[in-house]
């Protein structure tokens, strides 16, 4: 029996919080998941820093991509098998791009990245490509099938509606980790009902569309995400620690840079530092690793890597006020010489952190990152963009909202055993008395 097709003797299952069960009776699926790459993953948590404000958020990206691979897998045989636009070829090749997608993640993965350049799905690619466990996997399948699956996760592939299983505005990525990461925080913002957008969703040549039927479950799967965004996801105090976290990193490439004398050498940083990170460093990588250096240089004799240590170690997190960049940018200027009047390094101490996120948009042809929209299968046939048919999509649409906070380390500033005067002048500026 070819290995593309082979079945395991016995189904295997893992018992999840989120879809029950997780079933593998595929080999190759099974093969991949006890790859050391993928087992990697039981290493990095799904929400960074999330931790720090929701205590349950401990779940990792293992969790979620064995959860995008059970959506898909629950689509492709459940709901698209027998449909004349489902090309079944393509089953195999959905269910290892779905399970593959995060391998490519770092450790606090998106602060990581910002600090060093990195790109995780730049990784992923690398990683299924590259001399490792799980391309040797792959080329079991076939020769050029490490290719096809890096193409899809890097949504160049011409299989189109493998694609948007995987990569779209409702594809299984988003609607496992709502879900899960919902689940893991203790909120119900990101709860929608999935069984049903399941039984509606339509294969086509291009994208999976909805039944106009489902649009209601829909569209609460598009607040969920928008309310998921604003209360877990861009939460305050979990921007104070990536915050922390980011200086953290800064602050130790700036001493490698200057040739600071560690206590405890970040031999794991170097190439990061270098900026030449080969895939061999990268997978060395992991949380627990970057969670030791932060324990030791607690002790390091730099002030600034210490205090910043400690901080992000013992939840001692940066306080924030409201902030707009645009109109207080003289109010953070003269903050600014305050700071520094106060012994305080302004590049560390005083950062302004902004969030963004559009919850919905339709396609405008040209513009960067063109979204595909969400369509629905009308009864006589005709597909029609979401939002002309929901009002309550229509009001969100293309609406892109921001916010501003200003951190700051509000212990230190009610200190007035040092700087006092000029402490006091900070807080009120601030509107901290």
């Amino acid at each position: 029996m070819p290995y593309s097709t082979d079945k395991l003797n016995e189904e295997k299952v893992f018992k999840d919080p989120v879809h029950r069960y997780i079933h593998v009776r595929d080999r190759v699926i099974w093969d991949l998941i006890g790859t050391k790459e993928f087992q990697r993953l039981r290493r990095i948590k799904q929400l960074g820093t999330t931790y720090l404000t929701f205590h349950g958020a401990e779940h990792s990206r293992f969790n979620h991509s064995l959860g995008v691979y059970e959506i898909v897998r629950r689509i492709i045989d459940d709901v698209f098998e027998g449909r004349e636009e489902w090309n079944n070829n393509q089953r195999l090749l959905s269910l290892c791009a779905a399970l593959l997608h995060d391998l490519g993640h770092g450790p606090f993965s998106h602060s990581f990245e910002k600090v060093f350049d990195l790109d995780h799905e730049e990784f992923t690619r690398r990683i299924i490509l590259g001399k490792t466990e799980v391309n040797k996997v792959l080329m079991k399948v076939e020769k050029d099938f490490p290719k096809k699956v890096a193409e899809v996760i890097a949504k160049t592939s011409k299989e189109k509606l493998v694609v948007s299983l995987i990569s779209s505005q409702i594809d299984a990525d988003r609607m496992d980790y709502l879900l899960r990461d919902a689940y893991f925080t203790g909120v119900s913002y990101g709860n929608f009902d999935m069984e049903r957008i399941l039984r509606v969703m339509r294969p086509r040549e291009d994208q999976a569309v909805i039944k106009k039927s489902g649009m209601h479950a829909v569209e609460d799967y598009i607040m969920s995400r928008y309310q998921m965004y604003w209360q877990v996801y861009f939460h305050p105090v979990t921007r104070s620690a990536e915050v922390i976290l980011t200086k953290i990193l800064h602050r130790a490439k700036y001493l490698h840079e200057q040739f600071y004398s560690f206590k405890y050498h970040p031999i794991h940083f170097y190439s990061l530092f270098e900026e030449e990170t080969s895939l061999e460093d990268y997978l060395k990588l992991d949380e627990a690793i970057i969670l030791y250096y932060f324990q030791m240089w607690q002790e390091e004799d730099d002030v600034i890597l210490k205090d910043l240590c400690r901080r992000f170690m013992n939840r001692n997190l940066f306080k924030y006020v409201e902030f707009d960049p645009a109109k207080e940018y003289k109010k953070l200027q003269e903050l600014s010489g305050l700071f520094q009047k106060a012994g305080l390094d302004p590049e560390y101490y005083l950062v302004v952190d902004s969030s963004s996120d559009l919850p919905y948009d339709f396609y405008r042809p040209g513009e960067e990152e063109e979204r595909l929209p969400i369509h629905l299968l009308m009864k006589n046939g005709e597909i029609r963009e979401l939002s002309r048919e929901s009002e309550i999509v229509d009001s969100i649409s293309g609406k892109r909202r921001t916010d501003h906070k200003l951190y700051f380390p509000k212990d230190i500033l009610k200190d007035d055993s040092s700087k006092g005067k000029v402490k006091k002048q900070i807080r009120q500026l601030l509107d901290i008395q």
